[in-house]
């Protein structure tokens, strides 16, 4: 079992995200498609980790893949996001996961553009929040 910078107990947790995020961030849970808050958001900032703030994906790395979840060519760095085999519902993936607290984001796969990392990240709305970026910052 992997051991992350925070750590909660099961409690602790459902008393600090709703239901919905609960699901999703500690069931390994899914969003249905094309309805989660994130997926049509183009505004520049940061996408961090709804269950513990951690800075995941820059906006600029944002993609429209067409698969109903938020997609990334890229992670903000690759310390922030650990990937995991996932074997479940009878298929092979590799599932991602916030690096500092282990929450469940998505699936990450080889179907990205190629232009660029040739990744797709998919990741729930529901893992995630967004900063806004101050118009005055460059990154």
């Amino acid at each position: 079992m992997a051991s992350f910078e925070i750590s909660k107990t099961e409690e602790e947790w459902k008393q600090q995200l709703t239901p919905d995020q609960y699901f999703v961030i500690r069931e390994k849970g899914t969003e249905r498609p094309f309805t989660g808050k994130f997926e049509n958001h183009w505004e520049p900032g940061v996408y961090n980790c709804a269950a513990c703030g951690n800075e995941l994906f820059l906006s600029n790395t944002k993609f429209d893949a067409g698969c109903g979840w938020p997609s990334f060519y890229e992670a903000l760095d690759k310390t922030k996001v650990t990937e995991k085999m996932d074997y479940s519902h009878d298929m092979t993936r590799v599932e991602i996961m916030c690096a500092k607290c282990g929450g469940h984001l998505g699936h990450v796969f080889n179907d990205g553009p190629a232009d660029k990392t040739g990744l797709r990240y998919c990741v729930n709305s529901l893992s995630l929040e967004f900063k806004k970026q101050d118009s005055s910052a460059t990154k």
